[in-house]
């Protein structure tokens, strides 16, 4: 499969700074981070093939289709080297990018994703794309839900849940169900130890799919990768918490800023 024109947006000045959003999202899931990073760097999001205002090219999709689709923007809006920050599903496709197109990475940042999966890791999240395949993705959402949000939020926040609601509902079932699989299927233990630039591993204390065991794995694998673990967060941190990934996602991209 050839790459797609996704569509995005782009803010700010200075190095750039590709932002990948994750399963059944949208390029507005960064918006929280935008007030602290547009100062420093050149912000361009974009909605993953298939999501939001991006075509829907024919599934199934796999994890280079994504990463292609990653280095035809760039080339698109002609930036050498680019810094890219990706939240779950995107934080798979930004060392994968990595690791296909080094010259042109600067540094990468991996929020709330997965690698080293055990057997039961691998059965639990198949388990899900298993029980959308057979009852449909929508009375799959209370469990998806429950995983992504503390109950503070869910019960604090209704609007965000709402918001996220008519995102999944919003993306073709389809295409839902094939990113699942590219998330579920990707294993990146076998090759993350030739990924050479610098980077940011980050997940929330209390993330299922994405959790802390997991990310420490990640870290040590990476020749050089920084990690911090967020108290009392599941896996939604850009949403319930952007205030707090923030401040390390600022001071590790300024610290690797001229990469």
């Amino acid at each position: 499969m050839t790459a797609i024109d996704v569509s995005y947006t782009v803010s700010g000045e200075g190095p750039p700074l590709y932002m990948v959003h994750g399963i059944g999202s949208r390029r507005v899931t960064w918006d929280g981070l935008l007030p602290g990073l547009e100062e420093h760097f050149t912000c361009v999001r974009y909605d993953l093939r298939g999501h939001g205002k991006s075509p829907v090219p024919d599934v199934p999709y796999s994890l280079d289709d994504l990463v292609d689709d990653l280095e035809a923007l760039r080339v698109r809006l002609a930036h050498d080297r680019i810094h890219v920050i990706g939240h779950s599903l995107g934080g798979q496709i930004g060392p994968a990018y990595a690791r296909a197109h080094p010259e042109h990475t600067a540094s990468v940042v991996l929020l709330s994703t997965a690698a080293g999966r055990t057997a039961d890791d691998s059965a639990r999240v198949n388990g899900v794309v298993a029980r959308m395949r057979v009852d449909g993705v929508e009375p799959v959402l209370g469990t998806l839900l429950d995983r992504w949000y503390t109950d503070d939020f869910i019960e604090a926040r209704p609007d965000a849940i709402r918001n996220r609601i008519e995102q999944v509902l919003g993306t073709p079932e389809d295409v839902f169900l094939s990113v699942f699989d590219v998330y579920a299927g990707a294993e990146m233990a076998p090759w993350l130890h030739e990924i050479s630039c610098p980077c940011l591993v980050m997940t929330g204390e209390f993330d299922g799919g994405c959790n802390p065991r997991l990310n420490r794995f990640i870290a040590g694998e990476l020749p050089d990768a920084e990690l911090v673990i967020l108290d009392d967060l599941k896996h939604s941190i850009l949403v319930e918490a952007p205030d707090r990934v923030l401040g390390p996602v600022r001071d590790f991209l300024i610290r690797h800023r001229d990469a």
